[in-house]
This record gives C-alpha cells, structure tokens and sequence, in this order.
C-alpha cells in the first residue's frame, strides 16, 4: 500500500463505502477507499457459484432502492454500464392450486387484479404513489426535519403499524393480505412487530413507481460503475486490504468506516470513548439468512404462469403462513416452511446463464449466527409452487448466515 496523504480513507467498498467516496471525491477531497477482498462491492457482487458460466449474485440480486435512490440518480452510472432491466412483473406471489397475486407497474392494474380489495389496494398504495416524489427524501433520509410534514406524518400513521395488523384492516382475501405479508417479511421481523408496515408500504410503492429492477449482468455491475464512477473523479480504490487497525492506514483527516459493530471494535475499539465501547457491544444483531443459488437446465416451472413473468416470486403462502414462518427468528428456531424470496434473473437476462440454461437465487430468514442447512427446507418450498422444480436443478451452492456475514 501506497501510504500518501487523503483527505478520507473509507474502509469497505459496500455500496454505502462506495457513496461516501463519491460524495466527498465530488467535493474535491482526495479519498482513497479500502476493501479487504480482491473484489469490491461488499454484497454488491456477481460469481460463478455453481458452474461456469453460470453468473449468480452472492448477496443483492433486485434493486429497487437502488434504481430510486435519491443520490444514485444523480449519478451517471449508465455512462459507466449500468443498465437496468424491468421484468414484465416485478413480483408474483403464488398460492395453493395454481394462482398467484402479482404487482404490475401500473397500479390501477394491480389493484384489479385483486377483486374485492380492488378499493382498499388503491387506497393504502395510491397517496404514496402519487406523492412519492414529494416523500421520498423524507422516508428514506435519515431522522431529520421533514420536507413535507403533513404528507410524512399520513404515511406514518400506517407505517409505525405491524404489517399482519395493516393487512387485516386493509384487505378481505388471502390474496392481498398475502401478497402485502411478502412484501413486509423482507424486514427480518415477526410481522407482528410495531413498524413492520412500513417495509411493506415502501417496497409496494416502489414496484410502481421504479420497478423491481435486475442489473444487466448481475449486482456486480452496480459496484463496478460506482467505482469506476469515483475513480473517474480522482479518487483511488485498493482491493485486498484486509484492516485490522487504524495503525494500517495513511494518514488522513478522517477515516470512515462501512463496517459492522464488531468489525470496529476490532479495528479501533481502543481509540473509543467507554461509552460507545459499550453501545458497540450492546448492539443486538437482527436475523441472518439461509441462501441458495441454482444451476437449471429451464426455467422454474411454477404452475401459476403469472410467476413466469416476474423477476421476483415470494414463496410462503397465505398471511398466517408468513406470520408464522417468521415469527421463529424471535425464538431461534427454523421453521419447516419458510418464507422464502426467490429471483430469476435469467429469464430477462441472457447474459446470467449459457444458452437453454438459467440460474435461480433464494434465501430464507434464520436466527442470528445460524449453522443449519436449509436447503431442503427451501426447495420444498420452490417445489411446492413448482412442481418438477428439482429436476431442473445441475448444480447449487448454499451458504448459511456465517458463511453469508463473512
């Protein structure tokens, strides 16, 4: 390592790294960013997991967040390679018997779909899709004065809510409350819990507004186009990294650091005041996942054709199903039937898999720091909906949530 003079050293390259470089490269500091593995992106990253040429997403794999990010629009990633894909359907959520509920791009479409809860999807979804360009800088800013009170505080009415209450209130059929469930389940919380709406409410609208997007070429394509982004500003990336202590680093005005809480009392627990030690320690981790990745000789052969359609398909079934499901992570257990998010990204993007070949991506949430192989769990799940899925399978790489967080 070149030990020269920065402004800021930014330790990790995740996708928050990333933006922290570029943000202060743009305001003319010289900022050299670190990352430990050869690879930058954190999560952000795109492998040949199973066989060759088959091109899976180790973390990240549906971006909607990313494609409405606030600051990334502002970026000129596209003249860096990024190209987003729209799949027909962002998100299909089968049931028992062959049917699925599905998002559309359009909302009135959507919410015809859904028959007797025609009325209530437009009124839980309609004002925030309507006003999102008005409330988005407030919902997905940190705590802050908000930019339009009033609009911040209706949607807040419903968010501060859990999402099992808000599909009860809102909706009639197994349809919508489930497809809401699946949405809201990607919080890692028991769907019971205060808040857990909110998850719901932001994910629904963003279907409609920005899509559920697939990055042409895998997730990996995001990092490299805000890296060469930040380097075409000036500033300087070193992989293989790994940071151990603050002693390591040039010198530099500010060290920031894209890290967990364990990772910086590793790297400087001792430069720390004893309180912030302590609320380090402190610091409850929330569930991790059980992860999937498939090599298939075709696609996923789901029964509603609906799910042929979208490059996201959530697997758990009816309300109670989810609610249960992950109502097990409170009390460190793994249920039988998980709830499980599955992205085909093949299907829509030739360049994922050899020709006539596809790959698939899923995960299911476990309790924190866990060990158990729930491989079978989640392909009875994909089978469930799918039937025949297993024989499509060539090959697959699992890895659980230790394996994931390292």
């Amino acid at each position: 390592m070149a030990f020269h003079e920065y402004d800021a050293v930014v330790v990790g390259s995740g996708p928050n790294g990333l933006a922290a470089g570029i943000l202060l490269q743009q305001s003319g500091l010289r900022v050299l960013i670190l990352e430990g593995k050869e690879t930058i992106g954190g999560g952000m990253r795109t492998a040949e997991l199973t066989e060759p040429g088959f091109h899976h997403d180790i973390c990240s794999a549906i971006h909607p967040l990313a494609a409405e990010s606030p600051f990334f629009r502002q970026l000129p990633l596209a003249d860096f390679g990024l190209e987003w894909i729209h799949p027909p359907l962002p998100l299909a959520h089968p049931f028992d018997g062959g049917t699925a509920a599905v998002i559309e791009r359009s909302l009135p479409r959507t919410a015809a779909r859904l028959g007797p809860d025609a009325a209530a999807y437009q009124k839980l979804f309609g004002p925030l899709v309507n006003n999102w360009s008005r409330l988005e800088g407030d919902v997905l800013a940190p705590l802050q004065i908000p930019a339009h009170p009033l609009l911040l505080a209706r949607f807040g009415l419903r968010a501060l809510r859990s999402a099992h209450g808000v599909a009860n209130r809102f909706f009639e059929t197994p349809q919508a409350k489930g497809l809401f469930a699946g949405m809201a389940a990607h919080s890692l919380l028991p769907l019971t819990a205060p808040a857990t709406a909110a998850i719901g409410l932001v994910l629904g609208t963003l279907a409609h507004t920005a899509g559920w997007p697939i990055p042409k070429g895998g997730s990996q394509r995001i990092a490299d186009a805000l890296a060469a982004y930040f380097q075409s500003l000036g500033g300087t990336i070193e992989t293989g990294q790994f940071v151990r202590s603050l002693s390591q680093l040039p010198t530099a005005k500010a060290v920031l650091l894209d890290l967990t809480p364990r990772q910086v009392l590793d790297i400087c627990g001792q430069d720390l005041s004893p309180l912030y030690r302590g609320q380090l320690r402190r610091y409850r981790y929330g569930a991790g996942v059980f992860k999937v990745d498939w090599a298939l000789n075709g696609p996923a052969p789901f029964s509603a054709p609906e799910c042929r359609q979208a490059g996201t398909v959530h697997l758990g079934g009816t309300l109670e199903e989810i609610t249960a499901a992950e109502k097990t992570m409170r009390q460190s257990t793994h249920p039988d039937r998980p709830f499980v998010l599955f992205a085909q990204q093949s299907l829509f993007d030739p360049t994922r898999a050899p020709a006539g070949r596809h790959t698939a991506w899923a995960y299911c949430h476990v309790p924190h720091g866990s060990t158990t192989d729930m491989t079978a769990a989640i392909e009875g799940q994909v089978e469930r909906f799918a039937p025949g899925f297993r024989d499509t399978i060539i090959a697959r790489h699992t890895l659980n949530a230790r394996q994931m967080e390292a």
